[in-house]
């Protein structure tokens, strides 16, 4: 796509995907499991029996207040709050982009505590439109600048001075991070999980390079494979993989659509968590409102080098220090979708630019995801942690 006077211009809608794939795959299975790499063994059977951390989340919790935001552009958000009506606010931000949020969202924070909020960003899960129902639509002024001003507004329209915390993993550490210098009077605190900077780096090693081959040669296989056979111009389209998934995700064929859809979304999936849980990669690539979103913005984000300026993250963490700004890091040393190095660079890009608590902790034995034991005691600790120092 491209940009025609503030709109996200879908040329590639127009075109007929049976002539410019090299196959028509026909029905899917569901879930579509035909180029996700098979999990590694496990024979302690660690998916049922999980490694016991001091630390868990918090029960389960209703929200006490829901609702849709009209942001423009023919976008209209799903949000709810929940916890203590009077706490600390803070929002959880939702990684992919795309994924959405769930209600296991809510379980990093003391509901005792904070005022928790989460939202489902622009294209995926309850927002309107959805990928999956609309595609055009889900993808008018679908960047990140409007993602940070759709966070403004919700803060604005739910009567919150500023928020105690921004919690954000994966592509929600890259919006966090996005939010918190654009609006860095709005917010006291981050944690942020997985981190993603959106360097050229990251985007090349993750989907164009091959820098998961090292660790997981046949997922990255898979990933090509499936391009490789549907393509009819394999020489031209195998340098440039996420054009070629973007195209067959926005083609007027279904099937490829939704082939597509699960080849790119199963091939993250299946190096995000040190033991990959079967039960996940059907939830996931058998639930089209929660695959196809998944899918199209991360492809779509990442053709548009996340709708930031190359190093942007970096360069701004001095307006982050200048305001006092607090950060928490949760990384998986065996992160193999968002690589430790990035949280690394961040934590010495603040500690230099002057950020006086900055505390960046890498956990063994666990992967990408949030819900790795590991990582769900560390978050859960930093929020405890930040109790202390935020105050509603």
């Amino acid at each position: 796509p491209h940009k025609e006077g503030g709109m996200v211009a879908l040329s590639v809608l127009t075109m007929a995907a049976p002539t410019v794939m090299g196959m028509k795959l026909g029905p899917a299975p569901s879930p579509d499991l035909r180029y996700v790499s098979p999990p590694a063994s496990d024979a302690a059977n660690a998916i049922a029996r999980p490694a016991i951390y001091p630390v868990t989340l918090f029960p389960e919790i209703a929200p006490h207040k829901e609702g849709m935001l009209d942001v423009g552009d023919g976008h209209k958000l799903y949000y709810d709050v929940s916890g203590n009506p009077d706490g600390v606010p803070a929002i959880f931000l939702h990684g992919g982009p795309g994924a959405g949020c769930s209600p296991r969202c809510r379980r990093f924070f003391d509901p005792q505590h904070y005022r928790i909020v989460i939202l489902d960003q622009r294209g995926s899960g309850k927002s309107t439109p959805n990928a999956a129902d609309d595609l055009e639509g889900s993808l008018v002024e679908n960047n990140t600048p409007a993602l940070v001003s759709d966070i403004e507004a919700l803060r604005s329209h739910l009567g919150i001075e500023k928020w105690g915390l921004v919690l954000g993993g994966s592509w929600g550490s890259t919006l966090a991070l996005a939010y918190a210098q654009a609006h860095p009077d709005r917010c006291e605190a981050l944690l942020l999980r997985g981190v993603f900077l959106f360097g050229p780096d990251e985007v090349q090693y993750l989907f164009t390079e091959g820098g998961t081959y090292g660790q997981n040669p046949q997922a990255w296989e898979e990933y090509r494979r499936f391009i490789r056979e549907t393509s009819d111009d394999w020489a031209r389209e195998s340098t440039n993989l996420l054009g070629a998934y973007w195209q067959r995700l926005t083609g007027e064929d279904l099937e490829m659509r939704k082939a597509a859809a699960a080849a790119f979304v199963g091939y993250e999936l299946s190096i995000s968590k040190t033991f990959i849980d079967p039960a996940v990669l059907a939830e996931y690539l058998g639930t089209p409102s929660i695959l196809i979103p998944f899918a199209v913005m991360e492809v779509h984000y990442m053709l548009h080098g996340g709708f930031l300026r190359r190093g942007q993250l970096l360069d701004g963490v001095g307006v982050m220090a200048a305001h006092g700004h607090r950060v928490a890091i949760a990384h998986g040393r065996g992160d193999y979708v968002c690589q430790p190095q990035a949280a690394w660079r961040l934590s010495e890009a603040l500690r230099a630019a002057g950020c006086a608590d900055v505390e960046l902790e890498f956990v063994a034995g666990a992967g990408h995801s949030d819900s790795e034991p590991g990582l769900v005691d560390a978050m859960v600790r930093a929020t405890e942690r930040f109790k202390a120092v935020l105050q509603a």
